[in-house]
């Protein structure tokens, strides 16, 4: 379960958006691995806080399906559905192509500036924990959807794509991060020739890769999937 020192309540969030937070991160890394119970009474004595935003966040996490509230019984985190991340894969795809071909077609020197400082600091993290690597990798995504003015749409992404992140932890537990560092250089190479057709190569090959490794994943890791 979460230790309650994590808990650092933020002006202008609401306790249940931030509750919300920490959980979701929590089974996404899998620190709450699939069919943990979650407690609303202990969860509230955790955090310090009333049952009420508790309660709150629990709702959250079940429409997002990442925890299963069953009668009688207690509200529980699901195992990762395959449909939701082929689902969750498709779209953003999508919406990450189209992002990545706006910014190849009018590079933008600043952000391009940007992506390399993230690369640079991504290849220090060779050989680090998956959940950082993850966080780093999140920035990197949304830094791109920023710079087409296309922040609202990665919104949209990121409150769909839950299973599929919990999937990119367990690959990436299982594969060489070097891999997914290569693929953004690639990316940012594109972009900033101003390739379009190849941006949109890459970011489809770096998106499909998933579909590669989701087997092995799944074999190794059968109790985690539906």
């Amino acid at each position: 379960m979460i230790a309650a020192t994590t808990w650092e309540p933020k002006a202008r969030i609401s306790t249940a958006a931030q509750v919300c937070e920490i959980l979701r991160d929590a089974i996404i890394t899998h620190a709450l691995p699939p069919e943990t119970r979650l407690s609303e009474i202990e969860t509230a004595q955790r955090f310090g806080v009333s049952r009420q935003p508790v309660r709150e966040a629990f709702i959250t996490l079940a429409a997002q399906g990442l925890v299963d509230v069953r009668a009688q019984r207690g509200t529980f985190v699901t195992r990762i559905s395959l449909d939701a991340v082929m689902d969750a894969r498709f779209v953003r795809e999508a919406v990450e192509a189209d992002i990545v071909k706006l910014l190849a077609a009018d590079p933008d020197p600043a952000l391009i500036a940007d992506l390399q400082d993230q690369l640079t600091r991504q290849a220090d993290m060779t050989g680090t924990a998956a959940p950082d690597f993850i966080q780093a990798d999140e920035t990197f995504h949304r830094t791109l959807a920023e710079g087409a003015g296309k922040a609202s749409a990665w919104r949209v992404v990121v409150a769909m794509k839950a299973q599929m992140d919990r999937v990119r932890v367990l690959s990436s537990q299982h594969f060489p991060i070097d891999r997914l560092i290569d693929q953004h250089r690639a990316l940012v190479a594109a972009i900033a020739a101003g390739d379009v057709a190849g941006a949109e190569a890459a970011i489809r090959t770096h998106l499909q890769g998933i579909l590669a490794d989701l087997p092995v994943i799944r074999q190794d890791r059968p109790d985690y999937f539906t």
